[in-house]
């Protein structure tokens, strides 16, 4: 099999009922085309917490998403008896295809998509293939960059993980970079499977075994890659400062967010009033209040 049926086939695995009717709720509440999945809840398979999609539209961004996307929200979305949670990443087709691409500094898209996702929601077939060709590009771009930062040779997980722990590092993150590791432990057949496929459909051949591959690439190749993702390693927390700078004035449902948090950790509840939803920075110094004399009590 070669990479794009392998990606096809990975998207279109089945989930949970309950998450395909929330991603097709928030893609219609935005005027989304096609919603991705993908994240900590996928690999457990389980709705506990927030889920993580991805929402894209065909029509170009505007305002501050054209120029720091993705656009960032939380949603909930009742089912019955279950509420699923989400936080949603909005974002163009074009702009998705370019960040999958590694056109730009941005690591975060084809970082997160080489690993496993699902193709919840699309609006034709046109968008389905559009959005699994950007998957298999992410893949591709990924294995790349694996290349010029894992070792000379060893098995897949090697370069997998030598590539996580350096986005990590790249990224603003709460994690330390061994938390990475969790990413493969959650489908490592997935990861044996796509990395070489990805090499093979760049014009890199192999040697060796799955348990010992050696990668044929020119010393050239290698070279500018490494600086390449010097660049990137360079920039990447810069750019994610920004876009949390900017999250903090755009977030979507960012108080219902936050209060949800509060309670899920804290125990305590507090109203989502309408002066809060719409004022969420001004009311954060008043709820910080309210958690302190709640846990001095």
């Amino acid at each position: 099999m070669s990479l794009r049926p392998a990606v096809a086939a990975m998207l279109a695995q089945p989930v949970k009922a309950e998450i395909v009717a929330a991603a097709r709720q928030v893609c219609a509440r935005l005027g989304g085309d096609a919603v991705l999945f993908y994240g900590s809840n996928l690999r457990r398979n389980d709705l506990e917490g927030v889920v993580d999609f991805y929402v894209i539209h065909r029509r170009g961004a505007r305002g501050a998403g054209a120029v720091l996307w993705p656009d960032v929200g939380y949603h909930e979305v009742n089912l019955g008896q279950v509420t699923v949670r989400a936080k949603v990443a909005v974002l163009s087709l074009d702009h998705f295809r370019r960040a999958a691409a590694g056109r730009g500094v941005d690591t975060t898209v084809w970082a997160r998509f080489s690993q496993p996702a699902r193709l919840l929601v699309h609006a034709d077939a046109a968008m389905a293939e559009a959005v699994c060709d950007a998957v298999a590009t992410a893949i591709e771009t990924a294995a790349r960059f694996a290349l010029a930062l894992g070792p000379d040779h060893g098995p897949a997980d090697a370069w997998w993980l030598a590539l996580f722990r350096q986005t990590y590092r790249a990224e603003l993150r709460v994690e330390p970079p061994a938390r990475s590791d969790t990413i493969l432990a959650g489908d490592p057949t997935h990861f044996r499977t796509m990395l070489p496929l990805a090499w093979a459909s760049q014009g890199i051949l192999l040697g060796g075994t799955a348990q010992d591959w050696y990668p044929d690439v020119p010393p050239a190749w290698r070279l500018r890659w490494r600086r390449a993702w010097a660049v990137r390693r360079t920039l990447g927390k810069p750019l994610n400062a920004l876009r949390l700078i900017k999250a903090a004035f755009t977030f979507d449902g960012a108080a219902r967010y936050a209060l949800w948090k509060i309670e899920r950790h804290s125990g305590l509840r507090l109203a989502l009033t309408p002066w809060r939803e719409r004022h969420p920075i001004l009311a954060a110094p008043g709820v910080l209040l309210r958690l302190w004399q709640a846990r001095r009590a």
